[in-house]
């Protein structure tokens, strides 16, 4: 079995003149992300593997939400192919993930994160919100043949406030 959780990057900040890479969290972000990872610890698996999108957002976010499972920020493997808004392009990366992990956290973006989890999971999602924590597993010991797995838990800031 392989369980994939993704999730969104929290609510970015548009106040300064930056680079859509370079956009920070927004202080409703940050909220949100300690909101939402403060619920998820008890859906997390024993033993994990975690990625993020090099993105500003990304980073900040997988930062949060890793203080809040307890595990060092340096197990955060930070990407730069995991900034996309492309599903195919992050189904690539996903089923490139090593065997030898049957758990991944991956923090990526829109539209990439809300397809995927309707490509792959078996309850629709009309918008994977910021914050928000999907939790698909796949009855399958490859990554690279997952097909349509089971959506274990959602999770979404606003079922939380």
């Amino acid at each position: 079995m392989k369980k994939l959780i993704l999730v969104r990057h929290a609510k970015s900040s548009w106040d300064l003149p930056v680079q859509d890479f370079d956009r920070p969290l927004s202080n409703r972000g940050i909220q949100n992300a300690h909101l939402v990872s403060d619920n998820a610890v008890k859906y997390l698996p024993e033993t994990f593997i975690i990625w993020s999108s090099a993105a500003k957002r990304a980073m900040e976010t997988a930062i949060i939400f890793t203080q809040n499972f307890n595990c060092p920020i340096e197990s955060i493997i930070f990407k730069k192919e995991l900034y996309t808004f492309d599903m195919h392009k992050l189904e690539t990366s996903i089923k490139n993930c090593s065997d030898q992990f049957d758990n991944l956290i991956l923090f990526g973006h829109n539209e990439a994160i809300t397809n995927f989890v309707n490509k792959f999971g078996d309850v629709y999602v009309e918008n994977v919100s910021t914050s928000g924590f999907v939790s698909i597993l796949f009855d399958t010991d490859t990554w690279t043949t997952i097909s349509k797995g089971e959506t274990i838990k959602v999770l979404f800031p606003k079922d939380l406030q």
